[in-house]
Formats: structure tokens, sequence, C-alpha cells
């Protein structure tokens, strides 16, 4: 049976799972590309886009089962890009080029609709109905894998109040952003406390 899981999800020493004033050129908006720096210094990272050498150590082996267990992936709008309202009229394809690291289904989040748009192996489905329709979706096309919820901080919010996160796998970054998108400072105890949690933090190279 699929599960819904956060996996290596990035935070900062204060809490913050993106920075502020995200655009084009900060996507993880002001010092957000800092917090995965762990992540550019592993195997599987290089491999992904194409270049040799890396860890293999604790981090590699996080960052690895993220990418070789999903079915499918939801994610929120910010997430695929900086564009705001109606699509009508952009060509942006989202910030990962023409073959996209996710190789299965994605779902974005939205509130404006779109055609879905297919690069390479990967297929971009935008739903307008709602987080238990791309779950549901997700989940259909996932095939009994595991559905990966990507982020942003917002969009994971909403699957943690509405109890449907299975899995929740938090990796600290060794830096302070001040701002941004805090995780879990709009979630109450209630959210949290009735949802048994599979929560793993793996260490990070500095």
């Amino acid at each position: 049976m699929s599960k819904l899981c956060v996996e290596c999800f990035t935070v900062s020493l204060d809490g913050f799972g993106a920075g502020p004033d995200q655009d084009e050129a900060n996507p993880l908006g002001v010092g957000g590309r800092e917090l995965h720096g762990w992540i550019y210094t592993t195997k599987a990272f290089r491999e992904m886009v194409g270049q040799s050498g890396g860890s293999e150590g604790v981090d590699n082996h996080f960052f690895k089962g993220n990418r070789e267990e999903g079915g499918a992936t939801i994610m929120g709008r910010n997430m695929f890009g900086p564009i705001r309202g109606s699509w009508e009229g952009s060509d942006w394809q989202g910030w990962w080029g023409p073959d996209p690291p996710f190789h299965h289904p994605v779902f974005v989040l939205t509130h404006n609709e779109r055609p879905d748009l297919t690069l390479s192996d990967t297929t971009f489905h935008f739903v307008t109905e709602g987080i238990d329709v791309a779950l549901d979706r997700a989940k259909s096309v996932a095939q009994g894998s595991d559905v990966s919820l990507a982020g942003g901080v917002s969009t994971i919010l909403q699957y943690l109040k509405a109890k449907l996160v299975d899995q929740l796998v938090i990796a600290v970054a060794p830096i302070e952003l001040g701002s941004g998108e805090r995780l879990f400072s709009t979630v109450g105890e209630s959210a949290l406390a009735t949802k048994s949690f599979n929560t793993t933090v793996p260490s990070l190279v500095a």
C-alpha cells in the first residue's frame, strides 16, 4: 500500500525550509540553496547530474533512497516555479530543464488550470481540485510504491494538518536563515499527536 512520505526535507537550524523572496534567481528564496549543500556532495546527486565522484555515506543513503523508492511525487506550485496567477502565456517548464530528475508522474497543486506537461520520462499534472485529489491520483499511478511529498513548506503543512503524511524524514542543515518559511510554526499539537510518524534525521556533511 502506498505511503505519503516527506523524504529528506531540509530545514535550517532556526527551522526554515526556504528563504525569503523566492524568484527565478533564488528558487528556494534568498539563502535557500545553502540548505541543500549536503545533497550536492553525494554520489547519488552527482550521478543524477552526470558527474562522477561524491560521498557514499549516510547522506548518500538517504538521498538515493528518496530518489529510488517513490512511484509519484506531489509538490506545490511554488516548488514548480516562480510564476503566479494564470498560466496563460507562460512557457515555464520547471527548474529542472528538459530532463527532470523525477522519472515518474508529478502532481503540481495549483489554483489555475494548465495542460499536462511531459519532459523526457516525467509528466507534470496540474491539479486544481486540492490535496486529497492530488494524493488519490498520485497513489493510483504509483501502483503500490510510495508517494513523495516534495514541498514546499506550505504544501507539507497542508498535508500534515490533514493527517495524511505517513513518514517524515527531516535533514537539519548547519546554517541559520533568519527568515523565510518555517516548518511546524503553525502546526498545532493535535495535528501531530494523533498521527504515528516514522521520523528520521540524517547526519549532514557540514
